[in-house]
């Protein structure tokens, strides 16, 4: 089967180098990978390599010449690339916050709601039962104070408006998927131009927070539903979705999409993810998908 290694740089670090790029061309020939010609994505910033032979092998070959160097690198089908759905995760995916650490950081409690989460999101607690005890710490937190912190605490991720402009222009549609909340992803979801969000309710009585999350809470199984459904509902397979997120949560999702995307994630993720990108923004997907750079379509101040 015909594949592609991509090859991408964090330009906020440093650039891709024709020198490197022939470098890793070189190394996966020594392992009998065939290269073809480079395709330049974006000047020193993605390549594609198409080769034929085993992907992982192709990977490592790429990895030992990067070393430390902040480039990602993904072996992915050279078939199929550009996807039609995109279901992303919202807290530490679209946006660069945890939204309950912010609340809870208001409330006086940042510190130890941040523990249960950063537990949750390595997989090494259940996510259902930590987001109920997380939530009950915000009990009598006026509701107001989520939509100051929308206003001035709560950033999008780099790279993402881009990402879903760009595939929406080319005819995907895009779902944010969230453990979080609704009250984050409603506004998330309208900034980004994301065409429908999923988020979990926190209860409200008169203008606090009662404590309590609405039931059933959307966890990593119902992100997997709801990729299930969203394929069936569009008519689509697997193959043809994009998942990012970047937490034990999203396992589901990515597993499942036809390429599945760890975002700087946790190691619970990237361990099972087709591609880790671990110095790049969200754009990079659309180099994963084989989008060139004068393809991108930029929406405004909101890139």
């Amino acid at each position: 089967m015909s594949s592609v290694l991509t090859l991408i740089a964090s330009k906020a670090k440093a650039p891709l180098p024709e020198s490197l790029v022939d470098a890793v061309a070189q190394a996966m020939r020594a392992e009998g990978l065939e290269p073809g010609k480079t395709d330049w994505l974006a000047p020193e910033e993605a390549a594609d390599i198409a080769f034929t032979g085993e992907r992982g092998a192709a990977l490592a070959a790429a990895r030992s010449i990067i070393g430390e160097a902040p480039i990602d690198a993904a072996a992915l089908p050279a078939e199929g690339r550009r996807k039609r759905l995109l279901i992303a995760d919202m807290d530490s995916t679209l946006i660069d916050q945890e939204c309950i650490d912010e609340l809870a950081a208001e409330a006086g409690i940042g510190e130890k709601v941040a523990e249960i989460t950063a537990r949750a999101m390595a997989g090494e607690i259940s996510f259902e039962p930590a987001l109920r005890e997380r939530v009950s710490l915000l009990k009598g937190l006026p509701v107001s104070v989520a939509r100051r912190l929308l206003d001035t605490r709560i950033t999008l991720k780099k790279g993402g408006g881009t990402l879903v402009a760009t595939m929406k222009a080319a005819g995907a549609h895009t779902v944010l998927v969230s453990g979080g909340f609704t009250i984050f992803a409603a506004e998330i979801a309208r900034r980004l131009g994301i065409d429908e969000f999923h988020a979990n309710r926190l209860e409200e009585s008169g203008e606090t927070f009662t404590g309590s999350v609405a039931e059933p809470i959307l966890g990593r199984d119902a992100k997997v539903s709801t990729l299930q459904a969203t394929l069936a509902r569009l008519g689509l397979e697997a193959s043809g979705a994009l998942a990012v997120g970047d937490g034990a949560n999203d396992a589901g999702m990515v597993e499942l999409a036809g390429l599945g995307v760890a975002l700087h994630g946790k190691p619970a993720l990237s361990r099972i993810a087709d591609a880790d990108i671990r110095h790049g923004d969200l754009s990079s997907l659309l180099y994963l998908q084989g989008f060139r750079r004068e393809e991108f379509t930029v929406p405004g101040a909101r890139a």
